[in-house]
């Protein structure tokens, strides 16, 4: 995630042309956002800082990925389908279930205990469905 958000930032006027493409009102915001959500998300998850939050992130973003350009292509990735994301969004709903880790930001902070486990999983998931809900429903309209 966080390659792909640092590529994104390199090119923010290719990014920007592109999720115009694909429908999304505000590309140039849309270019910036996802940069932004990507590094910070992965970075998030990559350091067990705010596990729960930092995956409800990359499952959002999954979420959005999957419904404006794989899903019209299919399941599988080598039709550029919706495969690699969903493992994805599965993987870091894996990661709020395992919870942060020992040397992690929020095992440092006294959390670890407290996020992880089916509930961690849960809001994960339902926040990650409610903002790609969200980014879709304002910025996202199916290119004719």
């Amino acid at each position: 995630m966080i390659a792909h958000g640092v590529k994104h930032g390199k090119s923010l006027d290719g990014t920007a042309g592109w999720f115009g493409s694909i429908g999304f009102r505000q590309p140039r915001l849309q270019a910036q956002l996802s940069a932004g959500v990507e590094v910070g998300g992965g970075a998030a998850l990559l350091l067990g800082a705010g596990t729960p939050l930092a995956a409800s992130v990359i499952i959002g973003t999954m979420g959005v990925a999957a419904t404006s350009v794989h899903r019209p292509n299919g399941f599988f990735i080598t039709s550029e389908g919706y495969e690699y994301v969903l493992n994805l969004a599965a993987a870091s709903t894996a990661v709020a279930a395992l919870g942060p880790g020992r040397y992690s930001v929020d095992s440092a902070l006294g959390f670890d205990r407290k996020v992880g486990g089916g509930k961690a999983a849960a809001l994960a998931v339902g926040l990650g469905i409610a903002g790609a809900a969200a980014q879709l429903a304002v910025f996202w309209r199916k290119p004719a």
